[in-house]
């Protein structure tokens, strides 16, 4: 190890919650490397930056050798943040399998494919924390986003059984469900093909994506996130799940655990606009 200063490798770090938990982190003195998946070749550690690698979530190999970079430079790695992905929006019925993989592969499989590359290096250190983020979506589904949320979903339960299977490891396994931030995600979201052909759902889903739209041009600032994720990785014994973003939206999440689902669905579809 070079110094005292924990590795920390945070995945879709070019912009929003990634590039602001790398930029914080640096700032406070841990050994960053973010990763994108456009980055042309690896950089230096300045004083300004964090170290920048190539590195796309999709392919075995480029997690393999973007994992085995930072093992070469640093000789441990304590802290992984899985933050790469993106959302699909469409109806269901309007999304198609490939669209639908496309989704999983990323969010999902992405995330999967991070922590077996770095637990091998996790287990023999005895120690790390993984922190995986998903979303208020992945509590809660939400409409004409819904292979989106079955994404986070699906990392909810992926991350509950992690946790419990390397707790003997001394590795703390944490989720972050963030609401909206003001980030790149709404520019970079994706429409299904057919979402704007099919007449059956296309009025209420440019509605409710509208809605979705301006939430999150409103959204909190990245920062707090990052700040957040901090405190978790100086926390020797973190919680399971940590939420984060706009009031309003913490409390729809508690909502739905303490109201009769007939009530909830009602409220949901009041203000989106569902009819």
């Amino acid at each position: 190890m070079k110094d005292s200063k924990r590795v920390v490798l945070v995945t879709g770090a070019s912009s929003g919650i990634g590039q602001a938990c790398a930029t914080h982190l640096h700032q406070r003195g841990y050994r960053v490397y973010g990763t994108s998946r456009h980055a042309v070749e690896a950089g230096p550690v300045d004083s300004e930056s964090f170290h920048i690698i190539q590195m796309d979530v999709n392919v075995d190999r480029s997690v393999q050798r973007g994992i085995e970079h930072v093992w070469e430079r640093e000789g441990r790695l304590d802290v992984v943040i899985n933050n790469a992905g993106f959302g699909v929006a469409g109806s269901i019925e309007d999304t198609t399998i490939e669209e639908a993989k496309a989704q999983f592969e990323t969010n999902f499989f992405g995330a999967l494919r991070v922590c077996r590359a770095v637990l091998p290096i996790m287990r023999a250190q005895r120690a790390g924390h993984i922190v995986n983020i998903s979303s208020m979506a992945g509590l809660a589904g939400v409409p004409f986003q819904g292979l989106y949320s079955a994404s986070k979903f699906a990392l909810e339960g992926l991350s509950e059984a992690l946790r419990l299977e390397l707790r003997p490891f001394g590795i703390r396994v944490v989720l972050i469900e963030p609401g909206d931030f003001e980030t790149s995600f709404t520019a970079r979201r994706r429409r299904t093909a057919q979402s704007g052909e099919n007449a059956v759902y296309t009025d209420r889903f440019n509605t409710t994506l509208g809605i979705m739209e301006a939430d999150e041009s409103r959204g909190a600032n990245p920062t707090q996130a990052a700040h957040l994720v901090e405190r978790i990785i100086e926390n020797p014994s973190p919680r399971m799940r940590y939420t984060v973003g706009p009031l309003i939206q913490r409390i729809e999440v508690t909502l739905k655990q303490i109201v009769p689902s007939w009530l909830y669905e009602w409220v949901i579809s009041k203000y989106y606009r569902l009819g």
